[in-house]
C-alpha cells in the first residue's frame, strides 16, 4: 500500500515537487484508510476542504455544475491543493462504486513538514557544531551559515575533490564514506558521516592538498560555496561578525485619536474586499478632514478564524510612519464590524493605472520609479523587522502626487532576526517556492515578489500566470523558476529579476551582508538619485488628476452593500 501512495504522489506534477526524503515516508504513514459507499460524494465543488485524498480501490466520477467530466478507477491523488490552504474545491469527486480512499489532513501535513525541516535544520547545525572552524560563533550566526548549506549526492567512485584544483568549495558528510588520497602517499584514511573536507576554501581560494573520493552506495553531502559564505558574512574570520537585532517600537501618533465614528459622513465606496469595503468619509464638522474607512465584518472575520490577521494588521500599520506606506491613524469597533481609519489616496491603485498604459505595462524608466517605492517601503518594514507577504499592484495606492504608498497588510508579519514562519500567506502568483513547499520563510519572500512585480510592471503580466483557477500549475510555474524574459525587457531588467527570484532564498539579492542597499545598487538603478528620491523631490511619470479631497473620479463604481451581518460579541477585538 505504502508504494501504491508513493507512486501516486510521485506522478503528480505539483505534489512530486513539494513532497520527498523522509517527509514523504513520514506523510504516507500518516495516511488513514476510509471506507466508501456508492453514490457517496468525497468532495463536492465549491466546499473549502482540508483533506487530501489518494484513490485506493472502487471507481470515481468527477463532476462539475452536477455534469460528469471523467472517471477513473487508477490509484491517483485529488483535492491536494487543500493540504497547503483552504482552497475551494474545483469539482465534486463520486464514489460509482464500494471502495476505499487514503486520507490526510492539513494539520497533520503541516505539522510533519515543519517538523521534518526543523529537524534536517537542526541536524545541520549539529553537524556544523562539530566543524573546529566554525564552531567558535554563537548558534544565532551557525544557525543562518546551516540555511546556506545545500545537499549534494555524488554515486560511488565520484571524485568530490581532485589534488591540485582550485577549490571553493567546503563539505560535510551526511551519509557514505570517502577515500582520501595523496599522490605518492596513496590512501591517506577514510572520512564518514559528520566529518568535513575542505574547510579552507571557506578563508581564501584553496589549492586541494588531496583527493576525495566516494565509495560505494554513494555519499550525501552538505556543502557551502566561499561565495555564499563572504556574501552573508563579508570578513570570513566569523568570531567578528555581530548579529543586529531590530527593535519594534510603538510610535503611532494621538493624531486625530479624538475623532469618533459617528463624527464621520460616508460619502462613497472606493474598494471593496474579502470582508468588507473601504469607503472615502469626510468629518461632519472639520470638512477639511477627509480619510478612507475601511470596514470589516467581524462576524465573517471569527468564522475564517482570521481574527489574528485583522489584529496583526491593525498593530502593524499604526506603528508604520513613512511616505511610502498608507498611514493608519486609529481604529473603531461595533457589534457588527471593526473600522480602520486611514490615509486617503485618491489616485487610485497601481492596478488601474496599469490597465490605463500602452500594452498594459510600463516603459522602463516609469516602472523604475514605481519599484523604487516599493523598495523603499520594503526597506522601512525590514528595519523594523516586518515581513510585507502580499505585494501585488492592487494593495500600492497612488498619492496627489503620483508616489506609491503601500496599503492592506493582512498578511504582514514581525520576525525576530534570523526567524522563519511557515503560514502560507501570499497571493499565488507572487509567492515564492519556499512558501508553496512550506519550508519556513523570512524576509526574502518580499524580494522573490519584488522580482514578480518587476517582471509584471515591464511585460503586463507575471511570468506565472497560467489562468488556472486551482493555482496547480501556477505553483508548478512557481517551482520551475522563471524560464523566459519578452525581448522588451532590458538585460540590466532582466539581470535584476533573476537575481530577487533565485530559487534558494540566501541567495536572493537583498539577503547578503549588504541587505536591501544592494538592490538599490544594482546597474538598473544606475545614475538614479535615491537622497533625492526619499525627499520625494522626483516628478512622478504620472501624476493623477485630481480635482478636490472629494474627487473619486480615479476609483471604479461600486454597488452598496445590503447584506447586513449579524452581529459578534466574542470579544476579540477588544482592543480596536
Amino acid at each position: 500500500d505504502q508504494n501504491k501512495i508513493k507512486q501516486a504522489i510521485q506522478n503528480n506534477e505539483f505534489l512530486s515537487k513539494v513532497i520527498s526524503g523522509k517527509c514523504l515516508n513520514e506523510i504516507i504513514n500518516a495516511m488513514q484508510v476510509r471506507k466508501v459507499q456508492a453514490k457517496q460524494k468525497i468532495i463536492k465543488q465549491d466546499d473549502k476542504g482540508s483533506e487530501m485524498y489518494v484513490s485506493m480501490r472502487g471507481k470515481f466520477r468527477i463532476l462539475k455544475k452536477g455534469k460528469v467530466v471523467g472517471e477513473f478507477n487508477d490509484i491517483r491523488v485529488f483535492g491536494e491543493l487543500a493540504i497547503l490552504y483552504k482552497s475551494k474545491r474545483l469539482a465534486t469527486i463520486q464514489a460509482v462504486t464500494d471502495g476505499a480512499v487514503w486520507v490526510l489532513g492539513r494539520d497533520i501535513y503541516q505539522q510533519i513538514v515543519i517538523s521534518s525541516n526543523l529537524k534536517e535544520q537542526d541536524e545541520n547545525l549539529a553537524f556544523l557544531k562539530n566543524v573546529d572552524y566554525l564552531n567558535v560563533v554563537n548558534e544565532q550566526v551557525l544557525r543562518q551559515v546551516s540555511n546556506l548549506l545545500k545537499p549534494e549526492f555524488f554515486p560511488p567512485s565520484t571524485t568530490i575533490v581532485r589534488q591540485g584544483d582550485k577549490g571553493d568549495k567546503f563539505y560535510i558528510i551526511r551519509a557514505g564514506t570517502v577515500t582520501i588520497t595523496k599522490t605518492g602517499a596513496g590512501v591517506l584514511g577514510k572520512l564518514g558521516k559528520g566529518q568535513c573536507f575542505g574547510e579552507m576554501a571557506l578563508q581564501k581560494e584553496d589549492t586541494r592538498q588531496a583527493t576525495v573520493t566516494a565509495e560505494a552506495p554513494g555519499v550525501d553531502c552538505l556543502t557551502l560555496t566561499r561565495a555564499d559564505f563572504i556574501n552573508h558574512f563579508g570578513d570570513v574570520e566569523i568570531p567578528k561578525i555581530e548579529v543586529k537585532k531590530t527593535t519594534f517600537k510603538d510610535d503611532a501618533e494621538a493624531e486625530y485619536q479624538d475623532i469618533k465614528l459617528t463624527d464621520l459622513k460616508i460619502l462613497t465606496t472606493l474598494g471593496i474586499g474579502g470582508f468588507g469595503r473601504v469607503e472615502l468619509v469626510q468629518h461632519k464638522k472639520k470638512k477639511n478632514l477627509v480619510f478612507s474607512l475601511k470596514y470589516l465584518k467581524k462576524a465573517e472575520i471569527v468564522h475564517m478564524k482570521q481574527e489574528n490577521h485583522v489584529y496583526n494588521e491593525k498593530i502593524i500599520q499604526m506603528n508604520c510612519k513613512s511616505h511610502f506606506i498608507v498611514r493608519l491613524y486609529r481604529t473603531y469597533k461595533d457589534n457588527k464590524y471593526v473600522y480602520f481609519l486611514m490615509e486617503a489616496c485618491l489616485g487610485g491603485d497601481l492596478f488601474s493605472l496599469i490597465q490605463k498604459q500602452k500594452g498594459k505595462r510600463f516603459e522602463e524608466k516609469d516602472a523604475k520609479f514605481y519599484v523604487a517605492c516599493v523598495i523603499e517601503s520594503l526597506d522601512y518594514l525590514h528595519s523594523k523587522g516586518i515581513i510585507y507577504r502580499d505585494l501585488k499592484p492592487e494593495n500600492l495606492m497612488v498619492d496627489k502626487i503620483g508616489y506609491l504608498k503601500l496599503t492592506d497588510f493582512g498578511f504582514a508579519k514581525r520576525m525576530p532576526a534570523r526567524g522563519k514562519t511557515f503560514t502560507f500567506a501570499g497571493t499565488p502568483e507572487y509567492v515564492a517556492p519556499e512558501i508553496v513547499l512550506n519550508r519556513g520563510h523570512d524576509r526574502s519572500v518580499d524580494y522573490w515578489a519584488l522580482g514578480v512585480f518587476v517582471f509584471e510592471l515591464l511585460t503586463g503580466k507575471t511570468p506565472f500566470k497560467t489562468g488556472d483557477t486551482s493555482h496547480m500549475r501556477t505553483y508548478n510555474k512557481i517551482l520551475n523558476g522563471i524560464i523566459n524574459f519578452p525581448p522588451s525587457v532590458s538585460p540590466k531588467a532582466r539581470n535584476l529579476v533573476e537575481k530577487l527570484c533565485r530559487p534558494g532564498p540566501a541567495e536572493r539579492l537583498g539577503m547578503q551582508k549588504g541587505g536591501i542597499r544592494d538592490i538599490k545598487m544594482h546597474k538598473w538603478y544606475q545614475d538614479f538619485d535615491w537622497i533625492k528620491f526619499g525627499q520625494r523631490q522626483i516628478s512622478a511619470p504620472i501624476k493623477p488628476k485630481i480635482r478636490d479631497a472629494l474627487d473619486t473620479s480615479n476609483f471604479d463604481r461600486f454597488p452598496q452593500d445590503k447584506n447586513i451581518p449579524p452581529d459578534e460579541t466574542s470579544g476579540w477585538d477588544i482592543d480596536f
